[in-house]
């Protein structure tokens, strides 16, 4: 059974660009590279054939993982969502308790994160902490330095 996770139709589409490159593209490089290997001799002794194979192994472990993700993957309708607490997509403004500074973070699945672009996974410390939280709330938040508080200022799509 595999996991369901929420994607938007970008994050989603990406997704599917990726596996299609990595099934039209990339195989077709990694069978290449195993048969130029192959013509060069002796397999017992040749790294570049092992080298070949490995990599292809880790090509095929990569797609079987975009498969299992795109399975299991849901598109969220935002229209639909409850801007009252965050849930995945939604945009917050958050403030941290102990330095004042403001931060704006949308909540992403994990295969979405960036946090350069401000979109943090739902899964990362900080995205579980803020999940179901309301504008008004405090989000303690267990990091390794210990325990950082957030209030949440705002909460929009």
């Amino acid at each position: 059974m595999s996991k369901v996770s929420y994607y938007t139709p970008e994050g989603l589409k990406k997704l599917r660009d990726e596996l299609q490159q990595l099934k039209d593209v990339e195989r077709v490089k990694a069978s290449k590279a195993i048969a130029e290997a192959r013509d060069k001799g002796d397999l017992s002794e040749n790294a570049e054939y092992d080298a070949a194979k490995e990599a292809q192994g880790m090509l095929e472990m990569r797609i079987s993982k975009l498969e299992e993700a795109l399975a299991g993957a849901r598109v969220i309708d935002e229209s639909q969502m409850d801007t009252s607490k965050i849930l995945v997509l939604s945009k917050v403004k958050i403030k941290n308790q102990t330095n004042g500074m403001e931060m704006n973070y949308t909540l992403v699945a994990d295969g979405e994160a960036n946090l350069a672009a401000g979109k943090i996974s739902v899964n990362s410390p900080i995205g579980k902490g803020l999940l179901g939280k309301s504008v008004g709330d405090v989000a303690e938040i267990q990091v390794p330095n210990g325990v950082i508080k957030f209030d949440i200022i705002e909460i929009s799509r």
